[in-house]
């Protein structure tokens, strides 16, 4: 069990001239550098960072806290030329990105770990299955905004690059020994591109809300809607996750019972907190707006770009559904023999949209891959093949019932590759 930072804890860097000097340590530090960051996720409506971590031969650990110092852009300079290590590092670019951190060239030990075939690959099974260490992840959910951060919270974030660069080596030799060294190497490059940008903003974010689907008519939908976009707001105006103001389940319960009354709203789940009764008229005007709405300007199904969902296949396009378990069968046949999970072989939403709407010349499957985002291996391994899947069904035999076994049972999809 790995307690202790190998030269104790740091305190957090506040000041410009604390900053200074670790721009000018970690500048004449050699090898890559370990980055890491922590949001506070669940307390906050931002995702802004409340700490980065960094550690670097020569260099030792530090850990920065931005919020006083806002602008990293020196110390990015300072690391232009150095490999960035991160473990799942979409979810910690953008953030960074926000501080004038980019890496020019960077290595995630998540997704290596990934495309080597590990089962497990969070941090601490990694580090603890090619290391030999075991990293206590405590304080993973922590409000990292709080001020003063506590002792045990610093010791926790530091050792998250303790071992960092060692665990890059070893994933390093693992990746070529199974002649995935170029594999990983596109990968990381493409999120250099791509992960430092913001995610583009949802088409009616509202509909995420859990339990929507119990929500039945386009009336009691516009009461989400509005109850959603009352939430939204006042958690923006006070950084703060809009489930801590008020729970999706109680849009959901409000939004059912259509409550006319401060009295009958608070007999609902959700609502009887000191918190959320401050905020009653709120709610009931947000309700009011939705229910004083014309039918004209109600809630209706959007347009759905892309292929439907893949349980419909079978009904609304039998063929589309055969292409699509015969590329599904190609795509599982290619990433068995690599032991590499499907879902990193090739984005499955790419696999969806060539099998709905095939090209017509099927030699153009790589081309058309490409243009969809896929990286020049995933294309060199899957193309010939895949075009092959594509081709017309020439059998006398109906496939609808293998194609709708095949693709109802594959409807849910596991995460899509790293972009």
């Amino acid at each position: 069990m790995l307690t202790e930072p190998a030269e104790g804890t740091p305190q957090p860097v506040t000041s410009p001239a604390e900053l200074e000097q670790v721009i000018a340590r970690f500048a004449a530090g050699t090898g890559p550098v370990a980055i890491d960051a922590e949001r506070a996720s669940g307390y906050r409506y931002s995702q802004r960072a409340y700490l980065v971590q960094l550690r670097r031969q020569g260099a030792g650990t530090t850990l920065i806290d931005p919020i006083p110092l806002g602008d990293l852009s020196g110390l990015d300079a300072a690391l232009a030329d150095t490999e960035w290590v991160l473990h799942a590092a979409s979810q910690d670019l953008p953030c960074l990105a926000e501080l004038g951190l980019r890496p020019r060239k960077l290595f995630d030990t998540e997704l290596a770990a990934r495309l080597a075939g590990f089962e497990r690959v969070g941090l601490a099974a990694l580090t603890e299955n090619l290391l030999g260490y075991t990293l206590e992840k405590h304080h993973s959910a922590a409000d990292w905004s709080s001020r003063p951060l506590p002792e045990s919270w610093l010791t926790y974030a530091a050792l998250d690059v303790e071992l960092l660069v060692e665990l890059r080596d070893a994933l390093v030799t693992v990746l070529a020994e199974q002649g995935k060294t170029a594999y990983a190497a596109q990968e990381f490059a493409a999120l250099v591109v791509s992960g430092a940008q913001p995610p583009k903003p949802r088409t009616d974010p509202w509909r995420r809300t859990s339990g929507m689907h119990r929500v039945r008519g386009a009336r009691a939908q516009a009461r989400v809607r509005s109850l959603w976009y009352a939430r939204d707001q006042i958690a923006q105006r006070r950084d703060t996750a809009p489930g801590r103001v008020l729970p999706d389940s109680s849009i959901v319960a409000a939004a059912e019972m259509d409550p006319k009354s401060e009295r009958d709203l608070l007999l609902l789940p959700g609502f009887g907190g000191r918190s959320t009764r401050r905020l009653a008229g709120t709610w009931l005007d947000a309700l009011s707006e939705a229910r004083a709405l014309p039918d004209t300007a109600l809630p209706t199904t959007p347009p759905y770009e892309g292929p439907p969902p893949p349980h419909r296949w079978a009904e609304r396009d039998p063929a589309a559904a055969a292409r699509l378990v015969r590329a599904r069968e190609v795509v599982a046949r290619v990433a068995g023999g690599l032991s590499m999970p499907p879902e990193n072989l090739i984005t499955p939403e790419y696999v969806r949209r060539l099998a709905w709407e095939p090209p017509t010349d099927l030699s153009t499957v790589g081309d058309l891959l490409a243009q969809f985002g896929a990286r020049p291996w995933q294309r060199e391994l899957l193309a010939e093949d895949l075009a092959k899947a594509l081709a017309p069904d020439e059998s006398p035999d109906s496939p609808s019932d293998e194609a709708s076994d095949g693709a109802s049972g594959e409807a849910a999809e596991g995460t899509e590759t790293s972009q």
